[in-house]
């Protein structure tokens, strides 16, 4: 880097990261994981969580661990982490946290990881399923 140029700030990083996969929006990632073609993955921490509630079938990783639990070469990893061409949608709890989940995701080749537009809330906003 140039000593003129200013480092990145976090808009410009998460337009870039979003510009290299596409997300999806709520419907699309409901209908995925009822049929079997996608992981929920919830990387909310447990206060959220225990104040919003959960969304059935998710798979529940911290954002602290995920790397380890979804490299799916990890020895700490989730029995779900099948396989590099696995289809995982990350959900946070608006949709910024799980673009920046999904880039570290896409450098340990799950090239099909993606994010939920706007997060839990937008989820629990359309409607969708939720537990207490």
């Amino acid at each position: 880097m140039a000593v003129s140029e200013q480092p990145a700030g976090i808009d410009e990083l998460l337009d870039r990261v979003r510009d290299t996969y596409p997300r999806v929006e709520t419907h699309e990632a409901y209908e995925a994981a009822q049929a079997g073609e996608a992981l929920l993955v919830d990387i909310r921490y447990a206060a959220l969580r225990e104040q919003d509630g959960l969304i059935p079938g998710a798979l529940v990783i911290e954002r602290n661990e995920l790397e380890w639990r979804l490299d799916p070469r990890g020895s700490h990893r989730t029995p779900q982490a099948t396989g590099h061409d696995l289809r995982i949608v990350v959900i946070c709890n608006e949709g910024y946290a799980s673009s920046l989940a999904v880039a570290s995701l896409h450098q340990l080749g799950l090239h099909r990881a993606t994010d939920l537009v706007g997060g839990f809330q937008a989820w629990r906003a359309a409607g969708l399923p939720v537990t207490p």
